[in-house]
This record gives structure tokens, C-alpha cells and sequence, in this order.
């Protein structure tokens, strides 16, 4: 009886505090007779409690969480304060009021990371590569991937040749292997990564009746295949003596043999927008869709560039850069935007959707990549440009990152032709963005370290890591892409490894979107024939590249002072806001 009572005392106290909290405030809390007694207030109508201020004229969109929560009773503005603007003063109180107090939590588990600790995580992410590629070589190689819960190899899929899942990636080329090279160096397993070389040049061959995509052969294959060449090649051998005895440019000789098989791509195309798909054997497929995403028909130059003076045939530079001027011509005169799916024959936009996620990362990153690489002053206007209409559409939130009111900055995804919201959800590979930002914090080394540790205990299975289909749910495929090795593995190892030859070296590298390493080199900027590359209508023209446009309203989060990059990257305030909206707390 005595645990009837205490329930029943419990809920006749849950029900006195709901309706005072009701009565006083309005604030309706979710009320539950179970034993979580969570207090789900309307944040809302806690901010409008605490605020001194009348509430304002809702501008654009600032809100991007009034999809989820209903309106809000005053907003700031959509886009970032304009360069040099005095930030707006804080008010004096309002809902942000509830997460005060929180300053020396976070600092305290954010704020440093311990030497020791680094060490752990980095011999943690070495052994994790090595489960991985240790058993791709034993139970899978020369196969593409490796299936790491049966322990077996995994090819195209030929009796489905519509499964394009599969066969969009897997060639019948040794795909892990060859995405895994410049990996090994980074590890420092000189000896490993020539055996590994040899083993490409003995095995491989493009000479196959595999319908692939060209972006995925392009990232994977073609700029593994000049990574690896280049550091071979490098007399200055910051990663060893890497080289050896008989290598003959094999690799770039495979590099360029793969390049020509996707050519083809190229051809019959009315925009100059290539085909997604190529046989390697036999051209595009009679078959084949006029449909193609922005950024695989627009992250090409990178690897074509590089290919392209390396050899010394502008070819390659000349269809991949057509490809990206044609998608920028079709923009929209109104917002200067991108769609995310383009028909190749007719030039018009199939997906109008605009963001920085799947169908369009790559593009935006290339812009930047290409030009750092090449030089060439058309790439960097137009990833000015783009940059402008990425702040002034896609941005939405609080003015400031790290002062004012309302939600935390969000880039959501909009209508290319009205910049209306379409959707406010993330997907993975918009983490791309933050790159092209970048903050030697040490808040990064921590999250890092929760990714490392939550790979290693939910995706670890007897032969490798498997493939997640729900985070939540934690159900497995047996599959292990090859970018877990050339990407996840090397990026986690770097991060933990302040002493990499790539941090230390004195030489600059770019990774490209597949994560291989490329340095930033002269040779790049230098090209053995005329300019074939004349501005088109549409493209930046040499005046506006003698005066470089700069956006009137562009993000303050990536103006960092030195003496805050070793700070929170937010303020406690604001860090705990977030943790409370995706629930954390």
C-alpha cells in the first residue's frame, strides 16, 4: 500500500504543478502520468515571458524552426549582418535566460583535449583502418568491397544491372584497394602502400563491361590513381622514400587509360552537361537517362585539371570545365542558385531544390578547390558568387553565431527560383560546408572522438565495419565502402595526429571530396598549351575579375580571431540551446 501512496502523491504533485504553471504562464507542459516526468515547455511562449522588448515585424525566413514549432513571436533577420557591421546589442533577458549556468560544463569537457588522449584516438583510428583493410585484403581483394559480416568479396551486381547502388561504385577494378592508397602513407606504411602499388599496376585493368558513374570513377579511381603517382613522384618525399625501383608512371598511365573511358560521357550532350553513366568497354548505354545531379556533373575538374597538366592535353581540364560554366549559366536570374538535378539534352532543371547536401556538395567545393589548385581567377568569382547567394538564401537563423536571439544559424534547403523554404533537414554530406571554413578548435577533437568510439562500437562486426541503415535503430548491410579507408579512417587518424607529415611537412595539400591528398603545387598553376578556356556569356568576365565582388551579407562565423579558436566554438548559452532542440537534454 505504502507505493500506492508515494504514486499517488507523486502524481497529485505532478498535476498541482502543471496547473500552476499553466495559470501563471500558459506555458502547458506536456503533461503524462507516467514516471518521466518531463517538463516539455513551449519555448516560445517562455521567450515572449522574458522578453522587455514589443515584438517585431517577422522578416524572411529567419526562423527556420517554424516548421517544426510553429511561429515565433519575434524574429531576426534572415541573412548575416553585412561585413563591418556593429553587432546588434543583446537584450536583456529572454528564454536563453533557462541555459545560463552551463559556461564552465561545457568548458570544462571542451575546452582542451589531453595529449595522452590524443594518442589513444590515434592509435584507436590506425586499428580501426587496419581491421578494415587487413581483412578487404584476405577475404575480398581482388574484388571490389568487402562484405564484413560473411567475410566475402563484392563485385558488380551483374544479374541486376539496374541495381545501381551497386553498380554505380563497384567496376570490377579492385576499388577498395585503389581508394585505400594514399591511406597507407598517411599511416606511414611505406613498404605496405608499395606493395600495394604493385599490386595495381600487376591487377588492374579498366578494360571491363561495367557500367559505372562517372563522378563516383572520377573521385575514387582517377584521383586515387594521381594522388598516389604524384607522392610517388614528389622528389621532395615528405612522407619517406616512398619511391622505388622500376615505377615507370604506371599509375598515371592508368589514370589517363580511365579518363578516356569516360570521355565518352562528354559526347552528344547539347549543354556540354555530361551523361551520369559510361560502359568502360563500350560508351554510354543506349539506355541511358538525360538526368544528372549538380554536383556529379560539376566536381570533375579537380582530377580532369591536374590529369590534364600533368600530361599536357588540355582535354580533360577543357570537357570538365565546360560542364561546370554550362551548369552556371543556367542559374536563376533571380536568386543565383543552383537546382540539384539538370536535364543534359534541354538544359532545364528537373529538381529545383537547392542546398548544400547530397546532388550538390561537391560543386560548391570544387569551385573553391580548383581554383587554389589552377589558379584560374573564373573559379574564384564564381564561388564568390555563389558564396553570396548561398548566405543571402540558404542561411537562415540568428544574425550572429555567437551573440543576439532566435534559432542558431541553419543553411536549409529552398527553392532555387524563390529561396523559399522547401525543407529544413541535413543530410551527412553537407559537412562538407564547415571545410571550406575551417577552426583548429579543440570542441572538434571531442566530437571527433565520439564518432571514432561510436563506429567503433555499432558498425565493428567480424570482418570489418558494416554499413548503418538507421542511427537509432542500428540496423546493419553487409557492406564496407571503400570510402571508410580512404575518408573516415584518414580523416580521424589526422585529426588526432598533430605530428602527420601532412601538418608538419611545409608543403600544402588540398584533400579532394574523396579525401585524397593532392599538394598544392606550381606545376598545377602552368599549362603546356594556349588558353582554350575563353569566358563565355554567363561566366565571370576579366573585369569582375580585376574587381572581385564581396557579398553584402556573409556569415561572421568563419571571422575568427586567433585568440578564440582555442575558445568553444559557441558560447555555452548557445551550445546548450542546440543540445535542448535535437534533444539532448
Amino acid at each position: 500500500m505504502r507505493w500506492r501512496s508515494l504514486v499517488i502523491g507523486l502524481v497529485v504533485l505532478r498535476l498541482s504543478v502543471s496547473c500552476v504553471l499553466w495559470l501563471a504562464f500558459g506555458l502547458g507542459p506536456n503533461l503524462s502520468l507516467g514516471f518521466n516526468f518531463h517538463l516539455n515547455f513551449n519555448l516560445h511562449k517562455l521567450d515572449l515571458l522574458f522578453r522587455e522588448e514589443t515584438p517585431t515585424e517577422s522578416s524572411k525566413g529567419s526562423s527556420w524552426s517554424q516548421r517544426i514549432h510553429g511561429p515565433k513571436y519575434e524574429e531576426t533577420a534572415a541573412t548575416c549582418a553585412k561585413a563591418g557591421e556593429e553587432p546588434p546589442k543583446k537584450k536583456k533577458s529572454s528564454y536563453l535566460r533557462l541555459f545560463d549556468g552551463s559556461e564552465d560544463e561545457y568548458a570544462r569537457r571542451y575546452s582542451s583535449f589531453p595529449d595522452a588522449l590524443k594518442s589513444k584516438m590515434k592509435e584507436m583510428a590506425r586499428e580501426m583502418f587496419y581491421f578494415g583493410y587487413d581483412n578487404y585484403m584476405k577475404y575480398a581483394f581482388p574484388e571490389d568491397e568487402l562484405n564484413p559480416i560473411d567475410c566475402k568479396g563484392r563485385g558488380p551486381d551483374a544479374l541486376n544491372p539496374s541495381n545501381i547502388n551497386i553498380n554505380d561504385v563497384l567496376g570490377n577494378y579492385s576499388l577498395t584497394l585503389i581508394d585505400t592508397l594514399d591511406t597507407l602513407l598517411v599511416l606511414g606504411n611505406v613498404s605496405e602502400f608499395q606493395r600495394a602499388v604493385k599490386l595495381v599496376i600487376e591487377t588492374v585493368s579498366f578494360d571491363k563491361d561495367s557500367t559505372v558513374q562517372v563522378f563516383e570513377a572520377n573521385i575514387r579511381i582517377l584521383g586515387s590513381l594521381i594522388s598516389a603517382h604524384i607522392l610517388l613522384t614528389d622528389p621532395k618525399q615528405p612522407f619517406g622514400k616512398v619511391n622505388f625501383e622500376g615505377y615507370e608512371n604506371e599509375l598515371l598511365h592508368l589514370a589517363h587509360d580511365l579518363a578516356v573511358r569516360l570521355l565518352p560521357a562528354f559526347e552528344h550532350t547539347d549543354t556540354g552537361i555530361p551523361y551520369p553513366r559510361v560502359n568502360l568497354k563500350t560508351g554510354v548505354p543506349p539506355d541511358s537517362i538525360n538526368e544528372t545531379c549538380t554536383a556529379g556533373a560539376g566536381s570533375l575538374l579537380v582530377e580532369f585539371g591536374i590529369l590534364s597538366r600533368l600530361i599536357g592535353d588540355s582535354t580533360f581540364e577543357w570537357v570538365a570545365r565546360r560542364a561546370v560554366r554550362a551548369l552556371w549559366r543556367l542559374r536563376s536570374n533571380e536568386t543565383g542558385l543552383l537546382g540539384n538535378v539538370i536535364n543534359i539534352q534541354t538544359g532545364q532543371w528537373v529538381g529545383k531544390q537547392s542546398g548544400l547536401g547530397a546532388g550538390m556538395d561537391s560543386f560548391y567545393e570544387y569551385l573553391l578547390k580548383s581554383y587554389i589548385l589552377f589558379g584560374e581567377e573564373e573559379d574564384n568569382q564564381m564561388f564568390q558568387a555563389a558564396y553570396e547567394s548561398i548566405q543571402n538564401h540558404l542561411r537562415r537563423g540568428r544574425d550572429l553565431c555567437n551573440e543576439g536571439e532566435g534559432d542558431p544559424p541553419l543553411y536549409v534547403n529552398v527553392n532555387m527560383n524563390s529561396g523559399e523554404i522547401i525543407n529544413t533537414w541535413i543530410d551527412s554530406l553537407q559537412a562538407f560546408f564547415p571545410g571550406l571554413q575551417a577552426t583548429k578548435n579543440p570542441f572538434y577533437l571531442h566530437v571527433g572522438m565520439d564518432i571514432l568510439q561510436s563506429l567503433e562500437q555499432t558498425t565493428k562486426v567480424r570482418c570489418g565495419y558494416a554499413t548503418l541503415h538507421h542511427v537509432v535503430e542500428k540496423s546493419k548491410e553487409d557492406r564496407m565502402e571503400s570510402f571508410f579507408l580512404s575518408e573516415t579512417c584518414k580523416y580521424l587518424y589526422l585529426l588526432f595526429d598533430e605530428n602527420n607529415p601532412l601538418h608538419k611537412s611545409g608543403h600544402k595539400y588540398i584533400f579532394t571530396t574523396e579525401g585524397h591528398i593532392v599538394p598544392i603545387d606550381k606545376r598545377f598553376r602552368e599549362k603546356q598549351w594556349d588558353d582554350l578556356f575563353p569566358c563565355e556569356e554567363g561566366t565571370p568576365s576579366e573585369t569582375e575579375s580585376n574587381n572581385p565582388s564581396h557579398p553584402s551579407n556573409t556569415s561572421n562565423c568563419n571571422r575568427i580571431p586567433v585568440e578564440q579558436r582555442f575558445a568553444l566554438p559557441l558560447k555555452s548559452v548557445y551550445m546548450k540551446q542546440i543540445d535542448h532542440m535535437v534533444g539532448l537534454f
